[in-house]
């Protein structure tokens, strides 16, 4: 009533949303996780606690720096709580719009204009295959000769611009790969690659620690993983010294 739309269809069996309600009920959900942040930032900033900062990674960043960022923090800021969630990059910024996370760090991620970014590494990709394929770094003579095998890749949902990069490098040899088995998991590819269902690219920090599996490194191609910190203006306002703590981390 106060609206003056009609939210809900109803019927004596069910209710359904409409399209406005439907529309409502996602902004309206967005716009409460950004009070929550607020009212519980305030409350830190009265009481002079240090608090919790939330942080989404993809494989790659906790396969490299991640770790040695978060016990920098740790020594810095013994008395704050640091929540991890692993995800993709898609997931990543939503969750960062939601206030659902504070920090992302992706991989190769679509550009978004409502998110402050910084390069936090740069790295070279590497065709993973099974420990006893024929193929190593001295027989390799480039990705024109795997026309004819099988791949595993990561469904372009889980992040257009990163899958988007990983086809450009196949395109230029005139080809697409010829997938069969789609993963956004790092660690459920390279299995797959153990077990001989077929080759994958990933970045260079990804296979470390993994054993049944070679890997050949693409350092002569364009093409470069991008490891991504991304945040919204609100939290650099709400974390001034953290945000400027992370970023310095990988200048030092």
């Amino acid at each position: 009533e106060k609206l003056g739309v009609l939210l809900f269809n109803r019927t004596k069996r069910n209710v359904a949303l409409t399209r406005a309600g439907l529309y409502f009920q996602k902004e309206i959900e967005q716009l409460l996780n950004q009070f929550d942040f607020v009212v519980r930032q305030t409350e830190k900033f009265h009481t002079g606690k240090a608090g919790e900062v939330r942080i989404g990674y993809t494989h790659s960043a906790m396969q490299s720096f991640l770790p040695g960022l978060i016990r920098h923090l740790n020594a810095i800021y013994p008395d704050l709580r640091i929540v991890l969630h692993e995800s993709n990059n898609t997931r990543q910024q939503a969750a960062l719009r939601n206030r659902e996370i504070d920090f992302g760090f992706s991989t190769n991620p679509d550009p978004d204009e409502a998110f402050r970014s910084q390069v936090m590494q740069r790295e070279n990709f590497v065709l993973v295959v099974p420990e006893n394929h024929p193929l190593d770094e001295a027989s390799f003579c480039g990705l024109a000769g795997l026309r004819d095998e099988k791949f595993i890749m990561p469904p372009k949902e889980e992040g257009p611009m990163y899958v988007g990069t990983l086809e450009s490098m196949f395109v230029r040899e005139g080809f697409l790969p010829r997938v069969v088995y789609e993963t956004p998991f790092a660690s459920t590819s390279i299995g797959l690659v153990r077990n001989g269902i077929g080759l994958t690219v990933e970045p260079l920090s990804s296979i470390r620690g993994y054993n049944g599996v070679r890997s050949v490194e693409l350092r002569d191609i364009p093409e470069k993983v991008e490891i991504v910190m991304l945040w919204l203006p609100a939290v650099e306002d709400a974390f001034p010294d953290i945000t400027r703590s992370v970023r310095t981390y990988r200048c030092a």
